[in-house]
């Protein structure tokens, strides 16, 4: 199991596929392989690499708190020691925060970005939510966090879909034996680099290419936030689903993956 040590931690990765670099940054509570029917579609064009976010999975789990610049610089060592020179970056939820401040604080080392759900900022109401679900984390069953998790993540549409109703209950069933939970200071000290991530007044010096992309029925991080984003970067491209929540790349994954396939190639 490949690690690599970075910014004083041991950062966990796993690979799939060739070809030119492509990092995959998850979002919060969430471990890389997360990415695993992404990364499926995507390998046969990428060398995808989808890593362990500090305090989750297989990398380490310091105490916190944590930001996105700090999040950032273990991706920036992660490059570097993998001699990827230039890499593609898809960024989800809070992972598209961390993609942000990787393409500014080392541009050199990011080709194109794919922001997933994005803020620029937090209001008041994410900065709750953040809160609220470390505050949940710690008095509810994982089962019963994950069906929160659910809850946030999920539109309507797919609660009504019944193949899809029945991937949520295996999946809350799976949170109660998970082998390797996220302990609770690692999903605090996660949610406080959300919180704390500010890049409005930075996002206009991204001169890479940039596709901002969610559903436009996103109760966790609302159509608002990425439009705010896309409306800061240079000639960024915004696409939002229709009836897809902040989990739309579950909810449409056909399009999506071949959608971001294709953009990736041409930039």
């Amino acid at each position: 199991m490949p690690h690599l040590t970075t910014n004083g931690i041991s950062l966990y990765y796993e690979e799939r596929g060739a070809g030119e670099p492509l990092l995959l940054i998850m979002g919060i509570t969430a471990p890389g392989s997360v990415w695993q029917k992404h990364a499926d579609f995507w390998q046969s064009q990428f060398r995808c690499i989808m890593p362990d976010n500090r305090g989750v999975g297989r990398s380490d789990k310091p105490a916190g708190p944590y930001t996105t610049a700090q999040m950032a610089d273990d991706y920036a060592g992660l490059i570097d020691q993998l001699g990827l020179g230039k890499v593609r970056v898809v960024g989800v939820s809070m992972g598209s925060t961390i993609a942000q401040q990787l393409a500014l604080r080392h541009p050199d080392k990011v080709r194109s970005l794919v922001l997933m759900c994005p803020w620029a900022r937090c209001d008041r109401t994410a900065e709750a939510i953040f809160r609220h679900m470390a505050t949940i984390k710690a008095r509810l069953r994982p089962a019963e966090f994950a069906n929160y998790i659910q809850l946030l993540i999920y539109a309507k549409p797919s609660w009504d879909d019944d193949a899809l109703y029945a991937d949520f209950l295996a999946g809350r069933a799976a949170a109660e034996t998970d082998s390797l939970p996220q302990p609770l200071h690692g999903l605090e000290a996660q949610a406080e680099a959300c919180i704390t991530h500010n890049t409005l007044a930075e996002l206009p010096q991204l001169m890479q290419p940039c596709l901002v992309i969610g559903g436009r029925q996103d109760i966790f991080t609302p159509a608002w936030m990425a439009q705010e984003v896309a409306g800061a970067i240079p000639n960024a491209e915004l696409h939002l689903y229709d009836n897809a929540g902040h989990a739309f790349h579950w909810e449409c994954i056909d399009d999506f993956n071949s959608r971001i396939a294709n953009w990736l190639l041409t930039h």
